[in-house]
């Protein structure tokens, strides 16, 4: 420790625990992981829009042979807090949980503002991202269901990995769809998920039918989370397998707010309140899994006080310019439509490096958020970001994933408001990943030797 910006100072006793102060890392014991998740339907001022079918019912078929069960029936369930199956809560410590509060000090000295800032730092899993949290759950409730194998989608690869890895540690086969664009830019992560024993497929892919029609008509198309997803469930219908959701449904959100939940306790063990809460929104999980827990206290008090901000990719515009309205989940159209902040399901993004941030549309229970005007919504381009992302890696020594960068423009930008104004803020960030299998992306924007 140099100097006494690094000091850790034991403020006062707390029962067993203590109070707190100028730490860097805030850790919880393994038997304080929350056993229980959390669903913010039950704390919604009103029902959330349901899916609709425009097929008579053939969807909602079709949803029911694909899904596991369970989810599907927590996907509709009210209760406030859902119990954690021993099998998964037994795995969380296996996979790195508790995650880490870390205080981010020498990026506040860089911003030279009266700003704190907390980063839960879900980059600290196995898989490096906040998305082992629901994956677990996922493979169990499939297995229950006597599954033959897994399928998913996966844009950048977190998801993807997340999946490979719960099906490895549930010893059941996993067949991940790979966005084509993805799959060439980021091997890394493909190799990753073959490493934990899962086949993966660039998609489009001639294993599906409309993987093999899109093909025909574009064989060098870049696909889209929206077109993976169509393969994921039409594979799994065909051959025995089930689907298991990445994001924007609410079980899998209710299922990550295990990192939420977590950052609740470690905030209070150092008596810390933040006043603005700022996420990455690819489909909305990991925005959703850190911060219902604190919105859903909030809508039970009638108040929302806190400022809240969801951050997106400029090239994929949804928290800025989608319409609330009901529209496809998947581009192939098999599956129930949601009403969502959507640019469309046809919408065919950039191959940009933040490949978790091109799916079209924003979960259904945080568009409704946003439609209240309780979050805000950003988005920043790929250059800006990657710079700010640098920046950060040079003053904090952590990198961060291209996804997870796309906090940090809005960050400074509270920052530079709080300098001018002498107001103070403590922010809370979701730290979704890391970005050391992102490397040679950020090579090719940033213009590193090669």
């Amino acid at each position: 420790m140099h100097g006494n910006a690094y000091k850790e100072h034991i403020v006062q006793p707390l029962g067993d625990n203590y109070l707190v102060q100028d730490r860097y890392r805030i850790d919880l014991p393994q038997d304080e992981i929350p056993t229980h998740w959390y669903n913010i339907l039950a704390d919604l001022p009103e029902p959330l829009p349901p899916p609709v079918d425009p097929d008579n019912g053939k969807r909602l078929e079709v949803l029911k042979q694909v899904i596991p069960s369970e989810p599907l029936r927590l996907e509709f369930s009210t209760e406030r807090f859902i119990k954690i199956p021993e099998e998964v809560l037994e795995r969380y410590p296996q996979v790195g949980r508790p995650t880490p509060l870390v205080r981010a000090k020498r990026f506040e000295e860089y911003l030279n503002a009266p700003v704190k800032i907390y980063l839960k730092m879900e980059g600290y899993t196995y898989t490096g991202s906040h998305k082992i949290n629901s994956a677990l759950a996922w493979v169990y409730y499939a297995l229950k269901d006597n599954a033959r194998f897994v399928t998913t989608e996966t844009g950048a690869g977190q998801w993807g990995s997340a999946v490979a890895l719960a099906a490895a540690l549930f010893k059941i086969k996993a067949h991940i769809f790979m966005v084509r664009a993805s799959y060439f830019a980021k091997p890394l992560r493909r190799y990753l998920m073959e490493m934990y024993g899962a086949e993966v497929h660039p998609s489009p892919s001639d294993l599906t039918d409309f993987g093999r029609k899109l093909l025909s008509e574009n064989p060098n198309h870049p696909g889209s989370l929206g077109i993976a997803i169509t393969e994921s469930a039409e594979y799994s219908l065909k051959h025995g397998g089930k689907y298991v959701v990445g994001s924007v449904i609410n079980t899998d959100i209710l299922f990550k707010t295990i990192a939420g939940l977590e950052a609740k306790k470690q905030l209070e063990l150092i008596g810390e309140d933040p006043d603005v809460m700022i996420g990455v929104v690819g489909g909305g999980s990991n925005w959703g899994g850190a911060f219902y827990p604190f919105i859903g206290d909030e809508l039970r008090s009638g108040k929302v006080r806190r400022r809240y901000i969801a951050v997106g990719a400029i090239e994929v515009p949804k928290v800025t310019k989608g319409v609330y309205k009901y529209d496809d989940p998947d581009t192939g159209k098999v599956l129930p439509q949601l009403k969502m902040y959507t640019i469309g399901a046809d919408f065919v993004p950039p191959p940009i490096y933040a490949g978790g941030l091109r799916y079209h549309a924003v979960a259904p229970t945080l568009s409704y958020l946003m439609s209240k005007g309780w979050v805000e919504g950003r988005d920043y381009d790929q250059e800006t970001v990657f710079k700010m992302a640098q920046i950060f890696a040079q003053v904090e020594g952590y990198v961060p994933a291209p996804e997870t960068a796309h906090v940090l423009p809005v960050v400074k930008e509270i920052a530079d408001e709080a300098r001018r104004t002498g107001e103070r803020h403590t922010i809370l960030i979701s730290f979704s990943g890391h970005g050391l299998l992102d490397l040679s992306n950020y090579a090719d924007v940033l213009g590193f030797s090669k």
